[in-house]
């Protein structure tokens, strides 16, 4: 066998955004790209705000020695010493800047956690549905996922995890705001989580995965876990507050209270180093140091939003409406998530079936497209609902 047999396995699973993704190139170059309505993969539509390409000008124009040179693996002093005080501040906990550690983005940050925390067979809680890669992440560092149903409105059910809970139990995962449903976990939620995690009187980290913290909507608080439990780690990225997916700049922090915080942290530098990172983009760090207050504008996504569940809500889709991120996760109108994408299909419409997620008889909507591809597209799902045949 050429490649690794888990690698192999991997291919094999491998997650069905890409798929569809890939679908719609083949459709748009057969269609036209403004006749295919592609609703497939999360990769924001808004550029960059103003404020970053006006820091990066001025920054390479900076001739500043080491600028651009190795750094402490956990990134520049001054620009954790920055995060620092940003977390502090939205967190309510005091955070050190020796807590912080600048990582490429909020994969590479989990990688980094998974990789220190995780002996072979440890077991991480994850909740359903769940971001696809999350299953890959923690098989990378030879754990095992374990996957627990949430409530019918996707709030966490801290029964589901108490009973899954055991010796080998590591850490839980959460997604707030969540991708795929857009749910945002209460402040209550995340009080009887810790209340139970601290029962247990195991060590058990609780990691929060906060990309989408920034992208929320009608005033809505995204509770901070930091201000409930000791073993917890944030992990975040600038790739949809400031829409730089590509620029792979995010940051981890470790509760300053946390059990043996040296020892944590230490393994987390070293882990991000031997990963092969080495270190998080030496520019990014420096520019988003100074944007520590700047987002993309969330109204226009909010509008979106909006505008697609009054669509679909008309059409006679029924969904969970979206507290934050840029997702909706609709029912499907049969237990078979797969065929009715596969229905959607014969519209020019494109979705994520949600088996993909662990959430069968749904599907995944990336609302991050041009306002235009949401209006268009609320016909097509009208017809598609109407035509499928749910006794076929």
């Amino acid at each position: 066998m050429s490649i690794a047999k888990g690698i192999r396995d991997s291919i094999e699973k491998s997650s069905w955004i890409r798929k569809m993704f890939e679908e719609g190139a083949k459709m748009k170059a057969q269609f036209g790209a403004e006749n295919v309505f592609d609703f497939s993969l999360g990769n924001p539509d808004l550029e960059p705000p103003e404020e970053f390409f006006s820091t990066l000008q001025t920054m390479l124009r900076e001739r500043k020695p080491g600028s651009h040179g190795y750094m402490p693996n956990a990134g520049f002093l001054s620009v954790r010493e920055a995060i620092a005080g940003k977390v502090s501040r939205e967190h309510g906990v005091m955070v050190r800047p020796e807590g912080i550690i600048m990582t490429c983005g909020a994969a590479g940050g989990m990688n980094t956690v998974l990789k220190t925390i995780l002996n072979p067979g440890d077991e991480v809680i994850v909740l359903k549905p769940y971001f696809v890669e999350y299953g890959f992440y923690i098989g990378n560092h030879g754990g095992k996922m374990v996957l627990v149903d949430t409530a019918a409105d996707f709030s966490i059910n801290v029964g589901n995890i108490k009973q899954a809970i055991n010796e080998k139990t590591r850490a839980v995962i959460i997604n707030s705001p969540n991708n795929p449903t857009g749910k945002i976990y209460s402040r209550q939620e995340i009080s009887d989580l810790t209340e139970m995690l601290r029962a247990t009187g195991q060590t058990i980290f609780l990691i929060s995965d906060e990309p989408y913290r920034e992208i929320v909507y009608d005033n809505a608080e995204v509770p901070s876990i930091l201000a409930f439990y000791n073993e917890s780690i944030v992990i975040t990225s600038y790739s949809k507050s400031l829409s730089l997916p590509g620029e792979r700049i995010g940051y981890l922090v470790l509760h300053p209270s946390c059990k043996d915080f040296d020892l944590v942290m230490a393994g987390m530098i070293l882990s991000n180093r031997i990963l092969g990172y080495v270190n998080a983009p030496a520019l990014m760090q420096r520019v988003v140091a100074e944007l520590l207050n700047v987002t993309v504008d969330v109204g226009i996504y909010k509008k979106k939003r909006d505008i697609f569940i009054e669509g679909l809500s008309s059409a006679g889709y029924d969904f969970i409406t979206p507290e934050g991120a840029f997702y909706l996760f609709c029912k499907a109108p049969t237990d078979d998530d797969v065929a009715f994408v596969r229905h959607l299909q014969k519209f020019n419409v494109l979705a994520v079936p949600g088996v993909g997620f662990g959430g069968p008889g749904y599907f995944r909507l990336a609302y991050c497209v041009p306002e235009s591809t949401i209006r268009k597209s609320i016909p097509k799902f009208k017809e598609a609902l109407e035509s499928y045949d749910t006794k076929a």
